[in-house]
């Protein structure tokens, strides 16, 4: 602690919290806690998880990732409660700072998670089309692929158009024409195998 810094607390209220004098008060339970008392940090769990678990959950939404991350937070709290400098804050800001940017975190993790899925689906359904899509690119013309094309129904067409040509995922094609994600998937089956039919690629 600077030794020239202006305390935010008073001299009296310092020497009761490193004294245990003032054992009930959320600073003394951190500074307990950092020592490793169990009770005190079990009288922060009975006091902050439920404010914890409603700040997540205003952040995480998704309620099952809110109880997981409020577990984490008050592991982390645990483990990092020696960092907290009564002289420079109180415990309940301490506290729920520490709380957003683990929820912080969770969002932008399960984001992350999402946009891998995301792109290992596109690849997927590439591959899958692996087969059609090197008979259309490699030996047949652009009118010979429209007229092709022209020989599905518009959902057939709409929805290969958008998986082959944009790189839509099935869901994503889903969302776009308003179609339940059965039938883009049947749809879009029928139509490439009257596509490869059409142009004469071979299985």
């Amino acid at each position: 602690m600077p030794g020239n810094e202006e305390s935010t607390l008073s001299p009296t209220r310092r020497l009761r919290l490193v004294a245990g004098d003032d054992a009930g008060s959320d600073e003394q339970l951190l500074v307990r806690t950092a020592r490793g008392d169990r009770d005190a940090f079990e009288g922060l769990y009975d006091r902050f998880s439920p404010r914890v678990y409603g700040l997540v959950r205003q952040v995480v939404v998704d309620r099952s990732l809110s109880q997981e991350t409020t577990q984490e937070v008050m592991t982390e709290l645990w483990r990092t409660a020696d960092r907290f400098d009564p002289n420079r804050g109180n415990a309940t800001t301490w506290i729920l700072t520490l709380t957003h940017r683990r929820a912080v975190d969770t969002v932008r993790r399960e984001q992350s998670a999402r946009d891998r899925n995301d792109r290992a689906g596109r690849r997927n359904q590439t591959r899958s089309f692996d087969h059609v899509v090197e008979g259309v690119t490699m030996t047949e013309e652009h009118a010979e692929v429209r007229a092709a094309l022209d020989q599905l129904t518009d959902l057939q067409r709409e929805a290969i158009e958008l998986a082959y040509f944009n790189g839509y995922t099935y869901r994503e094609v889903s969302k776009a024409l308003d179609v339940p994600l059965g039938t883009v998937k049947t749809r879009m089956r029928d139509g490439m195998m009257r596509l490869r039919d059409a142009l004469g690629v071979a299985t």
